[in-house]
């Protein structure tokens, strides 16, 4: 079968939707998102992103940046990279290209230091100014786990009295993220159809020790995350990818398996294996 032949074939009747989609790099993930080969994700709305260590989150979301860096449609957008884990020491320009290199941005600046956010509040403040700048922006937050709370830190503060004092503290201990998602993740997500923009949040996946019956794997930040969210992906290591070389076997990279819990621009709910 010739190439156009099957280029047809994927595309059926619609035509690619690219100024209102950014591709996420993957002709057969795109697919699982939209129906298109060429669309990702849609113009303003958040995405969430979970997965287990080292199963390609932030690869995936950085990747779409540069399909945004070579869209004509996104040529005036902010790409801004919340860096809260510090786990990105890749060379962003090897690997994502020139242009996202360029154009890639801190959240905030002080004395031309790049400033992430820490804790949860921060994050909600960082996300208002991109907003009141009237600048549309793909904004990556990488992760959610990495980011504490002032709750958190008053709670560890009396905690840690209380141990020197030789007492115990009242009160369970908890970070309030799910409380502060609960109340500024609506609000976010409504400004973000105004300007068109995006947000993905990179979220780790964790153990689920809650008993027989439930599913193997969890999240932190709570049930917001989920509801506002216009696609949810679930990412794991299905293989690696490796090759000898030199009479070595070394790792080039990973197979790795993306489910779509949640889909709000089909209703499909697909699970497909990407490199």
């Amino acid at each position: 079968m010739k190439t156009e032949d099957i280029k047809k074939i994927l595309i059926g009747e619609s035509k690619p939707l690219k100024k209102e989609y950014v591709s996420t790099g993957s002709t057969l993930l795109n697919l699982a998102c939209s129906d298109n080969p060429f669309n990702g994700f849609a113009k303003g709305h958040y995405y969430f992103l979970v997965g287990d260590s080292a199963s390609g989150k932030t690869f995936l979301s950085l990747t779409c940046l540069a399909e945004a860096a070579r869209n004509p449609s996104f040529k005036d957008y902010r790409f801004i990279y919340d860096n809260a884990e510090d786990g990105a020491l890749m060379d962003i320009e090897k690997f994502f290209g020139k242009k996202v290199a360029e154009k890639l941005e801190a959240p905030s600046y002080e004395n031309n230091l790049p400033v992430y956010s820490s804790t949860i509040e921060e994050f909600y403040y960082h996300i208002d100014d991109a907003i009141k700048a009237n600048k549309p922006f793909i904004y990556i937050l990488d992760s959610m786990d990495a980011l504490s709370s002032i709750e958190e830190a008053n709670k560890f503060e009396e905690q840690k009295q209380a141990f020197k004092k030789g007492k115990e503290a009242a009160g369970s201990y908890t970070d309030g993220k799910a409380k502060k998602n609960s109340a500024n993740l609506r609000r976010a997500v409504a400004a973000l159809k105004k300007t068109g923009s995006i947000l993905i949040i990179n979220n780790q996946t964790r153990n689920n020790v809650t008993g027989i019956g439930f599913e193997k794997k969890t999240r932190s930040g709570g049930r917001a995350l989920r509801f506002y969210a216009c696609l949810e992906l679930w990412s794991s290591i299905k293989e690696k990818i490796s090759k000898i070389i030199n009479g070595k076997n070394r790792q080039l990279g990973i197979r790795c398996q993306i489910q779509l819990k949640k889909n709000r621009l089909t209703g499909k709910e697909r699970t497909v294996i990407i490199p």
